[in-house]
């Protein structure tokens, strides 16, 4: 069976963080991904534009620093389907306190919610769904590090997360 990769990111806040431009390794794993998913906060329409450049399709939803014209744009959740797997994206999932089952309640036919909103990377297994909250790649707010993630799915196994630290060189934000 065939595999679909996702380079998944979150929380860019264009123009204000990273200078409007993505860390290399973000770019170029992007690049190579079969799908770019981007869960929010993107902040204007040339931040989508951009992303949309790398080459893969992108599929991405608003979060609450979007101007509105990407609010105009962008749906508050998105659905995608593949390899049998529907995989869910929002901005917000809500406090950490009972994340798992109120989105499992608010999604049930979901197998991944993808989110961010809270700058923390997270990939949590819980029975029959996987929350994954790939952090920043220009924010990183109180982490330790700029992040992403991709998310694996096919092969017939589980769907796979894997964060990547992409911090741009010293002297970048």
């Amino acid at each position: 069976m065939a595999e679909t990769r996702i380079g998944v990111i979150s929380d860019t806040h264009f123009p204000r963080r990273g200078g409007g431009v993505l860390p290399e390794r973000c770019r170029r794993t992007l690049a190579g991904c079969d799908l770019v998913v981007h869960a929010g906060d993107l902040c204007d329409v040339d931040a989508l534009r951009a992303i949309r450049a790398l080459g893969p399709p992108v599929l991405a939803v608003h979060g609450n620093a979007d101007d509105a014209r990407v609010r105009a744009l962008l749906p508050p959740t998105e659905t995608l389907d593949r390899h049998g797997v529907r995989v869910v994206v929002v901005h917000d999932a809500g406090p950490a306190a009972g994340r798992a089952a109120r989105l499992r309640r608010r999604f049930p036919d979901a197998r991944v919610v993808i989110f961010g909103h809270s700058h923390i990377p997270l990939a949590e297994q819980t029975p029959g769904l996987l929350i994954l909250n790939p952090g920043s790649p220009t924010d990183r707010r109180r982490q330790p590090h700029h992040t992403m993630a991709v998310l694996t799915l096919g092969d017939g196994g589980p769907p796979r997360a894997e964060h990547l630290v992409v911090d741009p060189p010293p002297g970048r934000r």
